[in-house]
């Protein structure tokens, strides 16, 4: 059973946006929010790159996970950096 705040799936993502980090691709990841959700579709990432030019890499890498939608962050609520990621394409469970 899935534990509020412990998604093995937003586990997963979260190590890969890591190493991404690591890899010198991501500034910075941000999860709003995270002790509240129970699934990875309910999960609203956010990242800034380290050069814009990393951007079609980082997709890459991301588009391992099902669902993958990002857009640019111009509302700037629950984040200040650049991009909101979701792994969830029209509130599909």
């Amino acid at each position: 059973m899935t534990q509020i705040g412990n998604v093995s799936e937003i586990i997963s993502v979260k190590k890969t946006l890591e190493e991404l980090k690591n890899d010198g691709l991501i500034e910075n990841w941000e999860l709003p929010y995270e002790e509240i959700l129970t699934r990875l579709t309910a999960a609203i990432f956010f990242l800034s790159p380290t050069d814009k030019t990393k951007m079609e890499e980082i997709w890459n890498v991301l588009s391992g996970y099902e669902m993958l939608h990002y857009r640019p962050n111009e509302e700037k609520r629950l984040s200040q950096l650049e991009w909101m990621v979701e792994f969830n394409k029209g509130f599909e469970l």
